[in-house]
């Protein structure tokens, strides 16, 4: 999970860099899909002591990670390098995480599923309208088989109740992970753990502020450090590291394996069987992503032609 410094723009990015990049934009995913098997086992009532405890270990984690790997001197280096691409991102990500409990509270997780999934639109339409990023059609089709996959997993649970808050915050969240995800990747050349960190901890003093209780059992604890600590914050590094040296719609992509996989885990773990929707939908999406990095392996395998540099083409 190496952060390997890149000099130069993202643009420059080898297909050696891009290949690393997806399989670790795929393990953020693989990271964050266990966040509701975990969330499953906790018994606190309160969501803000967990959202608090949840950004406490998170930042904790992250905050270790950099001092083993950078010292303490460098992760000071690190935060004050960051500059306004990196307080961009920790605000995104705050907002996100801020206001994905909020919503819980006036809306179903089905519609907060089905907004997530246009957060890969949502990045290619912002990478191409801010910084003339060329989507691929591939890419394109790959991410309309998403949005209509996870569709399906989640019209069962629709009420034909709209909440303006709750969508709106449901929204509110794909926007912003989209534009993270646009700036990680623009700024390659800035590293994003402590953006992340930063997120975090952004994130846990809001919650302080609305918590009822900031004590927990021992069991909730152990729990409590697992979902920050490994599916938050481990999350967070692998995005963070990968996110940079792949084309922002293709990390998009890469990140809606967590609804996927999300449902397997808690199937496995606590025998929760998903319904017929959610198997064909889930099916019909990981086909998509599936066909579609397959596709971009093949593109990247093919010789680099005479007189062209060894940067992937844009997309």
């Amino acid at each position: 999970m190496t952060e390997t410094a890149v000099s130069h723009a993202g643009s420059h990015i080898s297909r050696r860099e891009e290949r690393i990049g997806m399989l670790l934009v795929f393990l953020s995913a693989l990271m964050w899909s266990f966040g509701g098997a975990i969330a499953r086992f906790i018994e606190v009532d309160d969501s803000w002591t967990v959202v608090f405890w949840r950004s406490f270990w998170a930042a904790v984690f992250l905050l270790g990670f950099m001092a083993w790997r950078d010292g303490l001197r460098g992760t000071l280096k690190l935060f004050r390098s960051m500059g306004l691409p990196g307080l961009a991102v920790a605000l995104c990500f705050a907002v996100a995480s801020t206001s994905f409990v909020v919503a819980l509270a006036y809306t179903t997780v089905a519609n907060i599923l089905l907004m997530q999934a246009g957060v890969p639109l949502f990045a290619a339409l912002i990478g191409w309208l801010v910084f003339r990023e060329r989507v691929s059609g591939p890419t394109w089709i790959a991410i309309a088989a998403v949005i209509c996959g996870v569709a399906i997993m989640v019209s069962e649970s629709f009420n034909g109740q709209v909440s303006p808050i709750g969508d709106g915050l449901a929204l509110l969240i794909a926007m912003v992970f989209s534009i993270a995800t646009v700036i990680t990747r623009r700024f390659a050349h800035v590293r994003m753990t402590p953006a992340t960190c930063l997120g975090t901890i952004l994130a846990g003093i809001f919650a302080a502020t609305q918590v009822e209780a900031f004590v927990v059992s021992p069991r909730d604890m152990g729990f409590l450090f697992a979902f920050g600590a490994l599916n938050l914050g481990l999350g967070l590094a692998f995005f963070a590291t990968g996110a940079r040296l792949v084309p922002a719609a293709i990390a998009a992509l890469l990140g809606c394996f967590e609804p996927i996989l999300g449902p397997i885990w808690v199937w496995l773990i606590h025998g929760e069987v998903p319904s017929a929707r959610t198997i064909v939908g889930g099916a019909v999406v990981f086909t998509a992503l599936l066909v579609h990095i397959g596709l971009e392996f093949r593109r990247q395998s093919r010789p680099v032609r005479p007189g062209v540099t060894g940067m992937p083409s844009p997309h």
